[in-house]
């Protein structure tokens, strides 16, 4: 190893100086690694998170469709019948334009809103059903009739 005579001091040629106190770091093959292992555990943590959300938003369609019947079973009992398919959930906030509801004591739901599903959809109802007096549907994550999983309907009646 050969030296260097400097003003200051006598230092190696080819070697790094020492940094000075409060500067130590990470090298950019740390931060690599370190992003590397960081990314492997978002891919599993999120694969896992999507299932369980899917699954969630299941549980909430289920949920809504439970807590519509109770704002429809007591239109049922001012009206005397369920809300037809035309006139649809929304006759639980107002009375059909043009048409006179008898009994009508209204709006039946809280926040004077009809829920969508949790993919943002409009439920689908019908009265009367094929299956029960009225249906309440969601289409579940792909939109679409039938399915399995987080794309299976979610019903009234099931």
């Amino acid at each position: 190893m050969r030296y260097i005579k400097s003003p200051a001091r006598l230092r190696a040629v080819g070697k790094t100086r020492p940094r000075p106190r409060g500067q130590e770091g990470f090298t950019l093959l740390e931060l690599l690694i370190v992003v590397i292992i960081l990314g492997l555990l978002a891919a599993l943590v999120g694969g896992n998170l999507f299932k369980t959300m899917d699954k969630s938003k299941s549980q909430i369609a289920k949920i809504q469709i439970e807590q519509l019947a109770g704002p429809l079973k007591q239109f049922r009992l001012d009206v005397g019948r369920y809300p037809t398919t035309d006139e649809g959930l929304q006759a639980l906030i107002s009375p059909p334009e043009g048409e006179e509801l008898p009994g009508w004591n209204g709006p039946y739901l809280e926040k004077k809103v009809v829920p969508k599903d949790p993919w943002n959809r409009p439920y689908i109802y019908r009265s009367p059903g094929e299956q029960a007096e009225y249906e309440i549907i969601s289409l579940g994550r792909d939109g679409k009739p039938g399915g399995s999983g987080a794309d299976k309907d979610i019903t009234s009646w099931e």
